[in-house]
Protein backbone atom coordinates (compact mmCIF):
# COMPACT_ATOMS: atom_id res chain seq x y z
CA UNK A 1 0.00 0.00 0.00
CA UNK A 2 2.91 2.57 0.65
CA UNK A 3 4.26 1.78 -2.79
CA UNK A 4 0.96 2.45 -4.41
CA UNK A 5 0.26 5.86 -2.26
CA UNK A 6 3.97 6.91 -3.66
CA UNK A 7 3.06 6.48 -7.02
CA UNK A 8 -0.28 8.47 -5.94
CA UNK A 9 1.89 11.44 -4.75
CA UNK A 10 4.84 11.12 -7.55
CA UNK A 11 2.63 14.19 -9.60
CA UNK A 12 3.07 16.52 -6.91
CA UNK A 13 5.53 15.66 -4.26
CA UNK A 14 8.66 14.37 -5.23
CA UNK A 15 10.07 12.13 -2.51
CA UNK A 16 13.29 12.31 -1.10
CA UNK A 17 15.12 8.60 0.31
CA UNK A 18 14.51 9.61 3.96
CA UNK A 19 10.71 10.36 3.18
CA UNK A 20 10.04 7.43 1.57
CA UNK A 21 11.62 5.33 4.47
CA UNK A 22 9.58 7.47 6.63
CA UNK A 23 6.06 6.66 4.83
CA UNK A 24 6.82 3.02 4.20
CA UNK A 25 7.91 2.67 7.89
CA UNK A 26 4.97 4.71 9.12
CA UNK A 27 2.72 2.62 7.27
CA UNK A 28 3.49 -0.66 8.71
CA UNK A 29 4.39 0.57 11.88
CA UNK A 30 0.82 2.32 12.69
CA UNK A 31 -0.97 -1.23 11.11
CA UNK A 32 0.69 -2.90 13.25
CA UNK A 33 0.43 -1.05 16.31
CA UNK A 34 -2.99 0.79 16.10
CA UNK A 35 -5.61 -1.53 15.12
CA UNK A 36 -8.88 -0.99 16.01
CA UNK A 37 -9.53 -3.12 18.44
CA UNK A 38 -6.11 -1.13 20.28
CA UNK A 39 -7.99 1.80 19.54
CA UNK A 40 -11.21 1.39 21.34
CA UNK A 41 -8.96 -0.27 24.52
CA UNK A 42 -6.96 2.83 24.44
CA UNK A 43 -10.26 5.01 24.25
CA UNK A 44 -10.88 3.28 28.26
CA UNK A 45 -7.69 4.66 29.31
CA UNK A 46 -6.75 7.89 31.11
CA UNK A 47 -4.30 8.60 28.95
CA UNK A 48 -5.62 8.05 26.02
CA UNK A 49 -2.62 6.72 24.42
CA UNK A 50 0.26 3.60 24.86
CA UNK A 51 3.16 5.23 26.30
CA UNK A 52 4.86 1.92 24.94
CA UNK A 53 4.09 3.25 21.57
CA UNK A 54 5.05 6.25 22.33
CA UNK A 55 8.07 5.90 23.21
CA UNK A 56 8.31 3.28 20.11
CA UNK A 57 7.73 6.63 18.11
CA UNK A 58 10.31 8.62 20.27
CA UNK A 59 12.72 5.67 19.55
CA UNK A 60 12.50 6.27 16.00
CA UNK A 61 12.88 9.78 15.65
CA UNK A 62 9.69 10.99 15.02
CA UNK A 63 9.25 13.27 18.01
CA UNK A 64 12.19 15.47 16.56
CA UNK A 65 11.68 14.94 12.75
CA UNK A 66 10.53 18.64 12.70
CA UNK A 67 13.48 19.92 15.24
CA UNK A 68 16.53 21.25 13.80
CA UNK A 69 19.77 18.76 14.51
CA UNK A 70 20.93 21.70 16.80
CA UNK A 71 18.55 20.78 19.19
CA UNK A 72 18.75 17.21 18.68
CA UNK A 73 16.14 16.56 15.72
CA UNK A 74 16.79 15.17 12.76
CA UNK A 75 15.97 18.12 10.73
CA UNK A 76 13.86 16.55 7.96
CA UNK A 77 11.03 19.89 8.23
CA UNK A 78 7.13 19.86 8.83
CA UNK A 79 6.53 18.60 5.16
CA UNK A 80 7.90 15.08 6.16
CA UNK A 81 5.62 15.43 9.23
CA UNK A 82 2.43 14.44 6.58
CA UNK A 83 4.35 10.65 5.95
CA UNK A 84 3.47 10.23 9.50
CA UNK A 85 0.66 11.84 9.89
CA UNK A 86 -1.31 10.54 7.27
CA UNK A 87 -0.81 6.81 8.16
CA UNK A 88 -1.89 7.82 11.99
CA UNK A 89 -4.72 9.09 10.40
CA UNK A 90 -5.90 5.66 8.44
CA UNK A 91 -5.28 4.08 12.21
CA UNK A 92 -6.89 6.63 14.11
CA UNK A 93 -3.83 6.05 16.15
CA UNK A 94 -3.91 7.91 19.34
CA UNK A 95 -0.92 9.37 20.86
CA UNK A 96 0.99 12.93 21.42
CA UNK A 97 2.50 13.39 18.18
CA UNK A 98 0.20 16.27 16.80
CA UNK A 99 0.22 17.99 20.08
CA UNK A 100 4.25 17.80 19.93
CA UNK A 101 4.58 18.89 16.28
CA UNK A 102 2.14 22.16 16.67
CA UNK A 103 4.69 23.25 19.71
CA UNK A 104 7.72 22.55 18.26
CA UNK A 105 6.82 24.63 15.15
CA UNK A 106 5.32 27.43 18.06
CA UNK A 107 8.54 27.81 20.10
CA UNK A 108 11.25 27.39 17.04
CA UNK A 109 10.42 31.23 16.68
CA UNK A 110 12.09 31.41 19.66
CA UNK A 111 16.10 30.61 19.63
CA UNK A 112 16.50 31.33 23.78
CA UNK A 113 13.20 28.74 24.31
CA UNK A 114 13.73 26.49 21.50
CA UNK A 115 17.26 25.66 23.12
CA UNK A 116 15.85 25.23 26.61
CA UNK A 117 13.29 22.62 25.59
CA UNK A 118 13.33 21.45 22.43
CA UNK A 119 16.13 18.62 23.05
CA UNK A 120 13.77 16.99 25.71
CA UNK A 121 11.10 17.18 23.38
CA UNK A 122 12.92 15.07 20.25
CA UNK A 123 14.29 12.64 23.68
CA UNK A 124 10.59 11.88 24.05
CA UNK A 125 8.89 14.79 26.44
CA UNK A 126 5.18 16.00 25.72
CA UNK A 127 4.54 19.50 24.19
CA UNK A 128 0.85 21.29 23.57
CA UNK A 129 -0.12 24.02 22.49
CA UNK A 130 -3.04 26.08 24.63
CA UNK A 131 -4.70 28.74 21.35
CA UNK A 132 -8.46 28.19 21.91
CA UNK A 133 -10.77 30.48 24.08
CA UNK A 134 -14.22 29.57 24.75
CA UNK A 135 -15.02 32.17 22.29
CA UNK A 136 -14.79 29.75 19.41
CA UNK A 137 -12.31 32.12 17.18
CA UNK A 138 -10.36 30.32 14.50
CA UNK A 139 -7.78 33.72 14.33
CA UNK A 140 -5.00 32.59 16.52
CA UNK A 141 -3.92 36.12 16.86
CA UNK A 142 -7.10 37.28 18.76
CA UNK A 143 -6.36 35.61 22.20
CA UNK A 144 -7.66 37.25 24.76
CA UNK A 145 -6.20 35.85 27.97
CA UNK A 146 -4.37 38.33 29.82
CA UNK A 147 -0.52 38.53 29.93
CA UNK A 148 0.93 40.81 32.26
CA UNK A 149 4.21 42.20 32.86
CA UNK A 150 5.39 42.75 36.64
CA UNK A 151 8.92 43.04 36.63
CA UNK A 152 10.82 40.31 35.63
CA UNK A 153 7.44 38.11 35.79
CA UNK A 154 4.27 37.62 33.86
CA UNK A 155 0.86 37.53 35.24
CA UNK A 156 -1.65 35.15 33.39
CA UNK A 157 -5.11 35.19 33.72
CA UNK A 158 -8.17 34.13 31.43
CA UNK A 159 -8.68 30.00 30.15
CA UNK A 160 -8.11 28.37 26.86
CA UNK A 161 -10.45 24.73 25.87
CA UNK A 162 -9.75 21.96 23.15
CA UNK A 163 -6.08 21.71 24.81
CA UNK A 164 -4.77 18.29 23.34
CA UNK A 165 -2.87 15.92 25.77
CA UNK A 166 -2.36 19.05 28.41
CA UNK A 167 -1.98 16.89 31.12
CA UNK A 168 0.30 14.67 29.76
CA UNK A 169 2.33 17.57 28.32
CA UNK A 170 5.81 18.63 30.03
CA UNK A 171 5.55 21.80 28.36
CA UNK A 172 2.89 23.98 27.26
CA UNK A 173 2.75 27.25 24.93
CA UNK A 174 -0.25 29.69 25.54
CA UNK A 175 -1.58 32.53 23.19
CA UNK A 176 -2.56 35.77 24.96
CA UNK A 177 -2.41 39.57 24.41
CA UNK A 178 0.39 41.58 26.50
CA UNK A 179 0.99 44.99 25.64
CA UNK A 180 2.72 44.38 22.34
CA UNK A 181 -0.25 42.64 21.02
CA UNK A 182 -1.03 38.90 20.52
CA UNK A 183 1.93 36.58 22.20
CA UNK A 184 2.79 33.23 23.57
CA UNK A 185 4.45 32.26 26.55
CA UNK A 186 5.80 28.83 27.58
CA UNK A 187 4.90 27.28 30.50
CA UNK A 188 5.93 24.04 32.01
CA UNK A 189 3.46 21.22 33.00
CA UNK A 190 4.46 20.90 36.24
CA UNK A 191 3.43 24.66 37.15
CA UNK A 192 -0.44 23.81 35.86
CA UNK A 193 -1.01 21.17 38.64
CA UNK A 194 -4.92 22.33 39.77
CA UNK A 195 -5.41 23.99 36.38
CA UNK A 196 -7.06 20.97 34.10
CA UNK A 197 -10.13 20.09 33.75
CA UNK A 198 -10.83 17.28 31.32
CA UNK A 199 -13.29 17.69 28.40
CA UNK A 200 -15.53 15.62 26.48
CA UNK A 201 -15.28 15.69 22.87
CA UNK A 202 -16.99 14.25 20.00
CA UNK A 203 -14.01 12.27 19.13
CA UNK A 204 -12.80 10.22 22.18
CA UNK A 205 -9.89 8.64 20.38
CA UNK A 206 -8.45 12.22 21.76
CA UNK A 207 -7.50 13.67 25.18
CA UNK A 208 -8.80 17.54 25.30
CA UNK A 209 -8.71 19.76 28.25
CA UNK A 210 -9.65 22.79 29.57
CA UNK A 211 -7.13 25.22 30.80
CA UNK A 212 -7.59 27.65 34.15
CA UNK A 213 -5.15 30.52 34.35
CA UNK A 214 -6.04 32.79 37.40
CA UNK A 215 -2.92 34.54 39.14
CA UNK A 216 -0.19 32.05 37.10
CA UNK A 217 3.05 33.75 37.03
CA UNK A 218 6.26 32.86 35.22
CA UNK A 219 9.14 34.48 34.41
CA UNK A 220 9.08 37.13 31.67
CA UNK A 221 12.07 35.57 30.12
CA UNK A 222 9.34 32.55 29.03
CA UNK A 223 7.32 35.37 26.52
CA UNK A 224 7.48 35.46 22.85
CA UNK A 225 5.79 38.60 21.52
CA UNK A 226 6.31 40.95 18.72
CA UNK A 227 7.18 39.66 15.22
CA UNK A 228 8.21 36.57 16.93
CA UNK A 229 5.17 35.81 18.27
CA UNK A 230 3.32 36.25 14.46
CA UNK A 231 6.14 34.15 12.89
CA UNK A 232 4.96 31.89 15.88
CA UNK A 233 1.15 31.44 15.88
CA UNK A 234 1.52 31.36 11.64
CA UNK A 235 3.78 28.78 12.04
CA UNK A 236 1.45 26.78 14.12
CA UNK A 237 -1.47 27.86 12.06
CA UNK A 238 0.62 26.54 9.07
CA UNK A 239 1.16 22.86 10.84
CA UNK A 240 -1.93 22.83 12.27
CA UNK A 241 -3.92 22.77 8.43
CA UNK A 242 -1.17 20.61 7.08
CA UNK A 243 -1.27 17.88 9.41
CA UNK A 244 -5.04 17.89 10.59
CA UNK A 245 -5.74 17.76 6.56
CA UNK A 246 -3.36 14.56 6.17
CA UNK A 247 -4.59 12.48 9.24
CA UNK A 248 -7.92 13.18 7.58
CA UNK A 249 -6.93 12.29 4.39
CA UNK A 250 -5.69 8.96 6.50
CA UNK A 251 -8.84 8.63 7.41
CA UNK A 252 -11.21 8.62 4.46
CA UNK A 253 -8.80 5.82 3.48
CA UNK A 254 -9.00 3.94 6.35
CA UNK A 255 -12.91 4.15 6.59
CA UNK A 256 -12.66 3.20 2.95
CA UNK A 257 -11.66 0.16 3.85
CA UNK A 258 -14.16 -0.32 6.12
CA UNK A 259 -16.53 0.30 3.51
CA UNK A 260 -15.04 -2.04 1.13
CA UNK A 261 -14.93 -5.24 3.42
CA UNK A 262 -18.36 -4.37 4.30
CA UNK A 263 -20.36 -4.00 1.38
CA UNK A 264 -18.00 -7.60 -0.06
CA UNK A 265 -19.21 -9.46 3.04
CA UNK A 266 -22.93 -8.54 3.72
CA UNK A 267 -25.41 -10.27 1.62
CA UNK A 268 -29.22 -9.18 0.64
CA UNK A 269 -31.43 -10.80 -1.61
CA UNK A 270 -28.94 -13.32 -2.28
CA UNK A 271 -26.11 -10.95 -3.86
CA UNK A 272 -23.48 -9.00 -2.11
CA UNK A 273 -24.43 -5.64 -1.43
CA UNK A 274 -21.82 -3.78 -2.92
CA UNK A 275 -23.38 -4.87 -6.30
CA UNK A 276 -26.05 -2.59 -5.87
CA UNK A 277 -25.03 0.90 -7.73
CA UNK A 278 -27.10 2.36 -5.04
CA UNK A 279 -24.03 1.88 -2.47
CA UNK A 280 -21.21 1.26 -5.36
CA UNK A 281 -21.47 5.34 -6.68
CA UNK A 282 -21.14 6.88 -3.06
CA UNK A 283 -17.95 4.70 -2.42
CA UNK A 284 -16.57 6.24 -5.50
CA UNK A 285 -17.55 9.37 -4.22
CA UNK A 286 -15.28 8.50 -1.52
CA UNK A 287 -12.20 7.50 -3.50
CA UNK A 288 -12.54 11.00 -5.78
CA UNK A 289 -12.57 12.41 -2.76
CA UNK A 290 -9.54 10.70 -1.19
CA UNK A 291 -7.52 10.91 -4.26
CA UNK A 292 -8.42 15.21 -4.10
CA UNK A 293 -7.08 15.34 -0.56
CA UNK A 294 -3.87 13.20 -0.70
CA UNK A 295 -3.22 15.51 -4.00
CA UNK A 296 -3.96 18.91 -2.14
CA UNK A 297 -2.07 17.96 1.29
CA UNK A 298 1.20 16.83 -0.99
CA UNK A 299 0.77 19.55 -3.02
CA UNK A 300 0.51 21.79 -0.09
CA UNK A 301 3.69 20.17 1.84
CA UNK A 302 5.65 20.06 -1.76
CA UNK A 303 5.28 23.99 -1.36
CA UNK A 304 6.45 24.27 2.36
CA UNK A 305 9.21 22.08 1.45
CA UNK A 306 10.74 24.19 -1.19
CA UNK A 307 10.13 27.06 1.05
CA UNK A 308 7.53 28.54 -1.00
CA UNK A 309 4.21 30.54 -0.19
CA UNK A 310 1.24 27.98 0.94
CA UNK A 311 -1.19 29.77 2.32
CA UNK A 312 -3.64 29.32 -0.38
CA UNK A 313 -3.07 25.25 -0.99
CA UNK A 314 -3.30 24.65 2.68
CA UNK A 315 -6.68 26.45 2.92
CA UNK A 316 -7.49 24.11 -0.07
CA UNK A 317 -6.38 21.01 1.72
CA UNK A 318 -8.00 21.97 4.47
CA UNK A 319 -11.53 22.30 3.29
CA UNK A 320 -11.11 19.60 1.02
CA UNK A 321 -9.86 16.89 3.59
CA UNK A 322 -12.60 18.09 5.86
CA UNK A 323 -15.58 17.76 3.54
CA UNK A 324 -14.53 14.36 1.94
CA UNK A 325 -13.67 12.49 5.39
CA UNK A 326 -17.22 13.76 6.73
CA UNK A 327 -18.80 12.77 3.67
CA UNK A 328 -17.02 9.44 3.90
CA UNK A 329 -18.04 8.82 7.58
CA UNK A 330 -21.51 9.53 7.24
CA UNK A 331 -21.87 7.11 4.33
CA UNK A 332 -19.84 4.57 6.32
CA UNK A 333 -22.73 4.98 8.97
CA UNK A 334 -25.60 4.40 6.72
CA UNK A 335 -24.06 1.91 4.66
CA UNK A 336 -23.99 0.04 7.83
CA UNK A 337 -27.82 0.21 8.19
CA UNK A 338 -28.69 0.24 11.55
CA UNK A 339 -25.58 -1.82 12.88
CA UNK A 340 -24.14 1.75 12.16
CA UNK A 341 -25.86 4.12 14.51
CA UNK A 342 -24.63 1.79 17.52
CA UNK A 343 -20.97 2.23 19.01
CA UNK A 344 -19.77 -1.45 18.34
CA UNK A 345 -19.67 -0.24 14.54
CA UNK A 346 -16.43 0.52 13.34
CA UNK A 347 -17.51 3.25 11.02
CA UNK A 348 -18.50 5.65 14.05
CA UNK A 349 -14.84 6.27 15.13
CA UNK A 350 -13.88 7.48 11.87
CA UNK A 351 -17.25 9.71 11.66
CA UNK A 352 -16.17 11.10 14.88
CA UNK A 353 -12.84 11.88 14.35
CA UNK A 354 -13.96 12.99 10.90
CA UNK A 355 -16.11 16.15 12.88
CA UNK A 356 -13.48 16.96 15.17
CA UNK A 357 -10.91 17.14 12.02
CA UNK A 358 -13.56 19.73 10.16
CA UNK A 359 -13.63 22.16 13.13
CA UNK A 360 -9.70 22.00 13.80
CA UNK A 361 -8.40 25.24 12.60
CA UNK A 362 -10.78 26.04 10.80
CA UNK A 363 -14.53 24.23 8.84
CA UNK A 364 -14.01 23.95 5.16
CA UNK A 365 -16.60 27.28 4.41
CA UNK A 366 -14.34 29.46 7.23
CA UNK A 367 -11.47 28.18 4.36
CA UNK A 368 -13.34 29.09 1.37
CA UNK A 369 -14.22 32.23 2.29
CA UNK A 370 -10.29 33.18 3.35
CA UNK A 371 -9.74 31.75 -0.28
CA UNK A 372 -12.37 33.90 -1.98
CA UNK A 373 -11.21 36.97 -0.56
CA UNK A 374 -7.50 36.01 -1.45
CA UNK A 375 -7.72 34.48 -4.88
CA UNK A 376 -11.02 36.49 -6.49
Amino acid sequence: MAAALKANLKATMTFSEEQSMLLDTATEFFRDKSSLAAVRDLMLTESGYDPAVWQEMVALGWSGLAIPEAYGGSELGLAAAVTIAEPMGRQLSATPWLATQLFIQGVLASDTLAAEVLPGVAEGSVGTVALMEPGGAWDLASAELAVTRRGDELLLEGGKTFVLNGNEAAHVLISGHCEEGPCLVLVHGSELAGCWSPETVIDETRRSSELHLSGLTVPASRLISGAQAKQALAAIHRAGLLLVSAEAAGGIAGVLEVIVEYLNTRTAFGRKIGSYQGLKHPTVDILIGLERSRSHVYHAASLIDAGEEADVALAMAKAEASDAFAFAGDRAIQFHGGFGFTWDCDAQLYLRRALWAQLAFGDSVYHRRRLADALL
